[in-house]
């Protein structure tokens, strides 16, 4: 699956297997307390583990947990397949709703303002797909499994043709030849062996760990909000329709405002998640150019636990618009490991 979104691991996957591996294979929980769209997860889940997915946003647990289904979970057996399902949805026709009244140009004569997030065409398609999976639910026709299913495959649907530098922190002015195609939705290859996965959408200090759980921890590392910057997709993961404000046409999302992306509370924060939890092995993602800097974070990780740190690769700078192209190309990734059984001396984080 191939999805823009800030943070995304897909490319240290090779990385992160390895550092699995030498763990162990499937012995024990692991816990994915920020999964993002569930890359890592699914490399997890490859080496046999059983999956625990957290996120506070419905839309990236929805991602992540569909990439974890598995064919004979989804027979949608009262559609007859999950290919005629998906024929259906896209032979709908369109429907005129919340996504055509905010998010295309048909705004403008709701709020006088033209939002071009997707043209009429498409935001009628996405809400009438929207729709007609909250019909399918409530008739208890779809499971729990084929629901969260088409759910994420609309999202990635939508992905495919929204008219945006990289995220829906805001549209853009002119059209991409992308966002003229017709929506479409596609059947993804599926998991042929089915893992056993947990998914929850909460704060990640909320979620209940154990000891013998293997914890890995992606949290945000810049000043961009997730929770604004993916706005259009919580909402069609929820099929809510919110007050929205603004020129981007914000749903309220200061609620879910991470500490993580501010730099005078990043630290704490993380120290204040890790100090609260029980297990006693930990997998930290971090960026050389994170809120906290990586030696500050090593000797504040050191005061938990024994620390090591790999730099695994330089990975493409994430370039959301013009302006933030300038400076290097590249961006150093960190692997930290924090076992809980022993201390380290200062004298070796300086090392």
């Amino acid at each position: 699956m191939s999805f823009r979104y800030i943070g995304s691991k897909a490319r240290l996957r090779h990385a992160i297997a390895k550092h699995l591996r030498a763990v162990g294979e499937g012995k024990s929980l692991f816990v994915d307390l920020f999964c993002g769209t569930g890359a890592v997860a699914e490399v997890a889940a490859d080496l046999g583990w059983r999956i625990r997915i957290n996120d506070h946003l419905h839309c990236a647990t929805t991602m992540a947990a569909a990439r974890l289904i598995a064919v004979g979970q989804v027979p949608f057996n009262a559609l007859r397949g999950y290919r005629k399902t998906v024929d259906i949805l896209n032979a709908l026709p369109p429907r005129r709703g919340f996504m055509w009244r905010q998010y295309s140009p048909a705004s403008f004569q709701a709020v006088g303002v033209e939002r071009r997030y997707f043209t009429r065409t498409n935001a009628c398609r996405i809400d009438a797909i929207r729709k007609r999976i909250s019909e399918w639910r409530e008739s208890d026709l779809l499971t729990d499994a084929e629901h969260v299913l088409l759910i994420a495959d609309l999202l990635s649907a939508t992905n495919r043709v929204a008219n945006i530098a990289g995220t829906y922190g805001c549209f853009l002015s002119r059209w991409t030849p992308q966002s003229q195609d017709r929506l479409e939705m596609r059947c993804r290859s599926l998991r042929v062996e089915p893992v056993e996965v947990v998914a929850t959408t909460t704060d990640a200090s909320n979620v209940l760990v154990q000891r013998d759980d293997f914890v890995y921890l992606d949290p945000p590392y810049t000043k961009r909000q997730y929770a604004s910057y993916y706005h259009i997709l919580e909402t069609i993961t929820l099929g809510d329709q919110p007050r929205v404000e603004g020129v981007a046409g914000l749903r309220p999302w200061r609620h879910l405002a991470s500490a993580y992306c501010y730099k005078v509370q990043a630290l704490k924060a993380l120290r204040a998640l890790i100090s609260g939890m029980a297990s006693s092995r930990i997998l930290l993602s971090y960026s050389a150019e994170a809120q906290i800097p990586i030696r500050v974070l090593k000797i504040a990780l050191s005061e938990l636990g024994l620390v090591s740190c790999d730099a695994v690769q330089s990975i493409g700078r994430y370039r959301p618009n013009p302006v933030a192209s300038h400076g290097t190309a590249t961006v150093k990734e960190y692997l930290l490991t924090l076992r809980r059984d022993a201390a380290n001396s200062l004298d070796e984080i300086e090392a």
